[in-house]
């Protein structure tokens, strides 16, 4: 009886939001902090990879963040976005990371195409010309992406990786709204020039 409840329990979580999951973690049940680490694990992993560009160094800090995460539920104010809030522990821990390995920054922004398929999220299923089409084009795209300014990146990663809105985007890293605005109508237009050049329109 007890393995059974112990299952609808850890079933109900998936329906569960995301405060009510911190509540529970607190609250000392850790099916509460495990299902927001399922939720949140490889989107902060893809996000942090983007900013630092290593990957072992991405999963390193990944973990970081979620211990940081557990060392501070109590701290989290419900009145914020978890998202939001765990984004915002992301960008400190990559910042303070870049800034440690300040040398090796310019390395770190150069590319691993089989390092990168690892941490993304798998696509629908496509037919294999579909998906030969679409990793080509996701590889033009990510190359161009690499050759942005570190401070456009970050915000193309949490725009349209992430789906973060602008308001959000501010939140995270600290920035104006207006600054925020800014930069990414100017990535998009790099991006864009960049794309042309390569003969891809956007679809």
């Amino acid at each position: 009886m007890a393995t059974m409840s112990t299952t609808l329990f850890l079933t109900s979580l998936n329906a569960v939001g995301d405060g009510e999951l911190v509540s529970t973690a607190i609250a000392g049940r850790e099916a509460g902090f495990e299902e927001l680490v399922r939720r949140y694990q490889r989107p902060i992993a893809a996000y942090v990879y983007r900013m630092v560009g290593d990957y072992d160094a991405a999963l390193d800090l990944t973990q970081e963040v979620f211990i940081k995460v557990y060392n501070s539920l109590t701290r989290y104010r419900s009145e914020f976005k978890f998202s939001t809030w765990i984004y915002k522990i992301a960008h400190n821990a990559a910042i303070d990371y870049l800034r440690r390995h300040t040398v090796r920054e310019q390395a770190l922004t150069g590319s691993i195409d089989g390092d990168r398929r690892e941490i993304s999220i798998e696509s629908r299923r496509l037919t294999p010309e579909q998906e030969t089409e679409r990793r080509e084009r996701r590889s033009e795209i990510e190359s161009v992406v690499q050759l942005l300014p570190a401070a456009y990146r970050e915000l193309i990663a949490l725009r349209h990786s992430h789906d973060l809105s602008y308001d959000e985007i501010a939140e995270v890293t600290g920035l104006p709204l207006g600054t925020v605005k800014n930069r990414l109508f100017r990535a998009r237009e790099a991006m864009r020039d960049q794309l042309m050049q390569r003969g891809i329109t956007a679809a």
